[in-house]
């Protein structure tokens, strides 16, 4: 099941219309509240979010469901025709899978939505991971730090994984961007080094763990030296 909250009726339609021709089911929306009202007990695979809506913007509605602890993990991609980078970072940023551009073409669309579905039950699957007082559990969505719960967003939850897997190995700033944000973006990788400073102050002491390597990126050192 998809949702999809977005307020322009022939965007709404031409979307279903795509989804439902694709085998999905869809529950289309206006707005928050209207999606909010109608929406059953049947939690959605993913959600398709307008950034501009009547009401709750779309960033807003994100916002709600990544600070939810039943819907957190579901993906996201945002919808919208703002087209600016700084509008790209913003959303992603909050906690989005990703983003697409209006004017967008069904086929681009439709292959957006599969490659989220792919890495978002690829990540279920992935087995726990232990490294001196962290460990991390992508099945349950959960981070520990010598016992007790760390409450990371999903994008610094993806972050710590993705340096986890590739403990020791030396990983550039394009690389965490490509794979944890989903894109690449000229100029704007410094929000790689702001989600590794949040990150490091919510490991506390385990946060040393994760190293700068100057002129290159960031590696995870596992072993205690």
């Amino acid at each position: 099941m998809i949702y999809l909250v977005e307020d322009d009726p022939s965007i709404r339609k031409l979307v279903s219309y795509a989804l439902k021709g694709a085998g999905y089911e869809v529950e289309s929306f206006e707005s928050a509240e209207e999606m909010n009202a109608a929406a059953g007990k049947q939690n959605p695979e993913l959600y398709l979010l307008d950034i501009m809506l009547p009401g709750k913007s779309g960033l807003e509605i994100l916002s709600e469901i990544r600070s939810s602890s039943v819907l957190r993990d579901i993906p996201v991609i945002m919808l919208t025709a703002k087209g600016t980078e700084y509008d790209k970072v913003l959303g992603l940023d909050s906690g989005a899978d990703d983003y697409i551009s209006k004017p967008f073409g069904m086929m681009e669309l439709l292959s957006r939505i599969k490659a989220v579905l792919r890495r978002a039950e690829r990540q279920k699957q992935r087995d726990d991971i232990s490294w001196g007082g962290i460990s991390i559990s992508p099945s349950s969505h959960t981070v520990r730090v010598n016992g007790s719960k760390a409450e990371l967003t999903l994008k610094e939850f993806n972050l710590l994984l993705y340096l986890m897997e590739n403990e020791g190995i030396v990983l550039d700033r394009d690389s965490i961007l490509n794979t944890v944000w989903g894109y690449s973006f000229d100029g704007e990788n410094r929000t790689v080094d702001v989600h590794i400073r949040h990150l490091r102050e919510k490991l506390g002491d385990e946060g040393l763990r994760i190293e700068t390597v100057k002129g290159v990126g960031y590696r995870f050192r596992g072993h205690d030296e």
